[in-house]
């Protein structure tokens, strides 16, 4: 069963339903079956149960008639409501943290996505060690919040949890040395890094796909992509970037999560364009918003907020004719909002046209002349450059070509080394 909890202060741009679609999405992600789902009215937080004394009761009810055997609290539990609702409804009780990291932990793939979400579990569970559950133990996939009947001794699981997140935090310090290497190695290509970031099922890995022609797991899931995958693309100009798609981000994620996914999201604070697919078609699409850059700059990335976004606005292909029509007015009147569709491809070639003009704008343009047999040179500058204008003789070739600074060095060191360039 899935209970929101809908405050009447503090969430006026979210809709309880919206909010509720969503919770009942994140149980659906690792496969729960949700037999009754529900916004609860809470007038008043209670420090016992979150929940008013007669809700607790009428869903006690209900949770007994259903059998029901496990109940997700979309919010916020501290582990003393948590276990008064375990007692007052007979079963297992969750809140959005374990759900977020039961799912994460299901999901992740690539060493450093595993490590960092067993350190945001365990950080998760030390907080909860005043009640009686198995936390080590893993009947499933993801983080066992979901299982394990059972006492523990809680002093020997404090320690067994701080010797390995003490360990897991060496083995992270270990993962960013190679990630800074790579990056590293990235600068001296150099290619522009593009960013998507976005709410989650927004539709970037889509995006992604169809710009890139990879072939990233697509799903109409929330958390479908966990793992940042990174491919090289060549826009419209010829100019090379790197692409990268990024972990969705949510409403009120776990401050475990956000400290445990910096370095993964360490990409976009090193991207030269940061491009912010939202899902136009969804009800609460300006609240997802706000969430994305609020998540943003809790990961220490207001300046490339502030910096300003590139807005694509996806899913244009499943609103109907007169919001649609509302939708490509709002982009036409503002230059770095871009409506389009990852399905249907409608609109990503002006996406990748503003890319080129974002990346142009601090490029300096160079007049060159080259021997016709030179082709190297003259290939590198296709390569490298955007070729404005050519003209030929019969020994020379005349290039005007638009550059970035550091690639003009590049290119007139190999000149002056006389070893053309490669």
């Amino acid at each position: 069963m899935v209970i929101h909890p809908a405050f009447k202060a503090g969430e006026a741009m979210r809709l309880p339903e919206a909010r509720l679609a969503e919770a009942v999405g994140l149980a659906q992600a690792i496969d729960l079956l949700i037999v009754a789902a529900e916004a609860v009215n809470v007038a008043k937080k209670r420090p016992a149960t979150l929940l008013g004394k007669g809700a607790v009761e009428r869903l006690a009810m209900e949770i007994e008639d259903k059998d029901v055997a496990l109940a997700v609290v979309d919010g916020h539990l501290s582990p003393v409501q948590q276990r008064n609702l375990e007692r007052a409804w007979g079963c297992k009780v969750i809140d959005r943290t374990g759900l977020i990291l039961e799912i994460f932990g299901a999901r992740a793939r690539t060493r450093e996505g595993s490590l960092q979400v067993e350190l945001a579990a365990l950080s998760y569970q030390r907080s909860r060690l005043v009640r009686s559950w198995t936390h080590l133990e893993r009947q499933r996939g993801g983080f066992g919040f979901l299982g394990g009947p059972g006492e523990t001794q809680i002093e020997a699981d404090r320690r067994l949890i701080g010797d390995r997140i003490t360990k897991l935090e060496r083995e992270l310090e270990d993962v960013k040395r190679t990630r800074d290497l790579h990056r590293k190695a990235r600068r001296r290509v150099p290619y522009p890094i593009v960013a998507l970031v976005g709410y989650t099922n927004a539709g970037k890995s889509s995006l992604f796909n169809t710009i890139t022609r990879a072939e990233v797991e697509v799903k109409d899931m929330l958390f479908a992509t966990l793992d940042p995958t990174m491919r090289t693309l060549a826009l419209p100009s010829g100019r090379k970037i790197i692409l990268s798609d990024t972990v969705g981000f949510v409403s009120d994620l776990p401050h475990e999560l956000v400290a445990a996914f910096r370095a993964t999201l360490e990409e976009v604070l090193e991207a030269d364009v940061v491009v912010h697919v939202r899902d136009i078609s969804h009800p609460d699409t300006e609240a997802q918003a706000v969430d994305v850059e609020t998540v943003l700059r809790e990961l220490g990335l207001a300046e490339v907020v502030d910096r300003g976004l590139v807005e694509a606005l996806n899913k244009i292909d499943l609103l109907d004719e007169g919001r649609r029509a509302e939708i490509l007015n709002q982009a036409k009147r503002r230059p770095d909002t871009l409506a389009l569709s990852a399905l249907t491809g409608e609109g990503v070639g002006d996406l990748l046209a503003e890319l080129d003009r974002r990346l142009g704008s601090g490029r300096e343009v160079i007049d060159v002349s080259l021997s016709l047999a030179d082709g190297a040179s003259i290939s590198w500058l296709y390569r490298h450059g955007e070729v404005v204008a050519r003209r030929d003789d019969e020994l020379h070739a005349f290039l005007r070509v638009r550059l970035d600074p550091a690639d003009i060095k590049r290119f007139q060191q190999r000149q002056a080394d006389g070893r053309g360039v490669s």
